[in-house]
């Protein structure tokens, strides 16, 4: 993907929270969320009232669990803003993105079976249809993308 295609993304600290339904015309919902533990939750309550918005209530549990797991990650490795960015595709796909102030791509790896992380970019590469990083400004950003199609 290349980066004009995900042009618009927040960068993180901007401090921005717009959502635009489907409804009224734009496919797209972002937010910026603070780097505290509750922005998990938020975030995956914010994923799923865009998902029922636009009728994609097939997709939103994935949709939610791998914003969880990217938000997570940002949690762990970042200490700023995280932004997500969501964009509903002409090609009956959906475009997630998840912002932070970390330059530094994430390591995909092989969790053993007795660590209590490394599983999250195993979850993202399995469950979507393609994935990947870019590099921004200030940070970096973790994007998928899930078929929404009927």
């Amino acid at each position: 993907m290349s980066d004009s295609a995900a042009a618009g993304v927040p960068e993180p600290g901007s401090g921005s929270a717009r959502r635009r339904s489907k409804a009224a015309g734009s496919a797209t919902a972002e937010w910026s969320f603070p780097a505290d533990p509750g922005a998990v939750r938020t975030a995956r309550t914010a994923v799923r009232r865009v998902m029922d918005d636009w009728g994609l209530n097939g997709a939103a549990d994935m949709a939610v669990l791998l914003v969880s797991e990217l938000v997570t990650n940002s949690l762990r490795h970042a200490s700023g803003p995280i932004g997500v960015r969501m964009v509903l595709l002409s090609s009956d796909g959906l475009l997630v993105e998840v912002s932070d102030p970390l330059p530094d791509p994430p390591l995909e790896r092989d969790a053993a079976p007795d660590d209590e992380g490394g599983r999250g970019l195993q979850l993202v590469a399995c469950s979507s249809r393609r994935w990947g990083t870019r590099r921004g400004k200030s940070g970096k950003t973790v994007w998928f993308e899930l078929s929404v199609a009927g």
